[in-house]
């Protein structure tokens, strides 16, 4: 039986302008640790695109995709996987999503979706990013947050790049070989709030307040308590008011 090495809170919300459209969350997620008594902790966030008529849909399958490679490939080989096997579950991904799109007469962009992974044991970690939003870390000893990869924004507002781009997406991949602390994922209705722009830095005031919780917590792995009250505060007022898009945010920390 695997026992977390981790723990972590993660949570969805769809944004306001959905719900006065009366339309899904576009965002996926999935969370779990595994390999040798859950030592590694592996995330995955997407964002379907706005423009795209099943881009929850498409978000949703490259969560599942992925997440499959991964702990398949973790329990087989109990090593992070380098940017070359990584990108061999980007195209698998895309050739699901062809097949899906032809079996429904529609086209493989009607599924667009953006892409972050994360695979760490604490020591090592490894960043894969399609499009925006942004996974950040703390390193033992810092008192401030990096970003390995900034989001990614085309050259008209809201546009970036997706899984699902006709030529080859722009995946950038990070090997991050410091030890971390904490780690945050999110989709780009929190970039706003979580990152300065300007400096092209995490702001760290946010990031401490919303992963304390998780530190101060009891127990190893998904906690639901902890994951619910994210829930909560990504649909309050207060965030509501600062971002109309879904939101997704992934808190964990190494014990």
């Amino acid at each position: 039986m695997t026992h977390p090495r981790w723990a972590w809170a993660a949570a969805r919300s769809r944004g306001v302008s959905h719900v006065r459209a009366d339309i899904r969350v576009q965002d996926a997620l999935k969370c779990f640790a595994t390999g040798s008594e859950g030592s590694a902790f592996v995330a995955i966030v997407s964002d379907g695109a706005g423009s795209a008529s099943h881009g929850g849909e498409g978000a949703s399958l490259v969560c599942r995709t992925f997440a499959t490679r991964a702990r398949q490939y973790l329990i087989r080989t109990g090593d992070l996987p380098d940017v070359g096997e990584i990108t061999g579950w980007l195209d698998h991904s895309r050739d699901l999503l062809s097949a899906v799109a032809e079996r429904r007469q529609l086209l493989p962009r009607d599924f667009a979706a953006t892409l972050i992974l994360v695979i760490s044991t604490g020591s090592t970690s490894v960043v894969f990013h399609v499009g925006d939003g942004c996974a950040v870390f703390q390193n033992v000893g810092s008192d401030s947050w990096l970003a390995p990869i900034w989001p990614e924004h085309g050259e008209y507002a809201s546009t970036t790049s997706f899984v699902t781009d006709d030529t080859t997406p722009h995946p950038r991949f990070v090997r991050h070989d410091q030890e971390i602390s904490g780690l945050v994922m999110f989709t780009d209705g929190l970039e706003r709030l979580a990152l300065d722009f300007r400096t092209q830095q995490p702001h760290t005031p946010f990031f401490n307040r919303v992963i304390t919780p998780v530190r101060n917590s009891a127990g190893n792995g998904r906690n639901a308590d902890l994951s619910r009250q994210l829930a909560d505060f990504l649909n309050s007022a207060d965030i509501n008011a600062r971002t109309d898009d879904d939101k997704t945010l992934v808190l964990a920390v190494k014990r």
